[in-house]
């Protein structure tokens, strides 16, 4: 259960980041949240537009482990969650720390959580 609620809220925490970098990229929140500048957002809004897709992508494998059937839930709940860790291990490495803290540990924490209470 607590391992469901975990998958789930990194699940909406990666359709957020959709709707940040699909819609918002350009606008106050999206500017304070990825410390752009206007001029700089301008120039990257179709790049980030497209991570923003991938992130959708990651939301809906999430999504999909928890509604798949028991047999395949946990293959893909680990898999997707394997790829945000590694998202955000790649994002530390090449873009700001912090994002290792903000998309890493809560998709290592539904792992741990999923790997040692089943």
């Amino acid at each position: 259960m607590i391992g469901n609620v975990l998958v789930a809220l990194v699940a909406l925490e990666h359709l957020w980041f959709l709707v940040l970098e699909m819609f918002l990229w350009q606008k106050p929140i999206g500017l304070k949240a990825f410390r752009q500048t206007p001029e700089r957002a301008a120039v990257t809004a179709t790049l980030a537009a497209n991570q923003g897709l991938y992130n959708g992508f990651l939301a809906a494998g999430l999504i999909w482990s928890l509604i798949a059937p028991p047999a395949l839930a946990t293959p893909l709940r680990e898999f997707f969650l394997s790829c945000v860790v590694v998202a955000g291990a790649f994002g530390a490495f090449t873009v700001s720390r912090r994002i290792f803290f903000l998309q890493a540990v809560p998709a290592l924490l539904a792992l741990l959580v999923g790997r040692y209470a089943s």
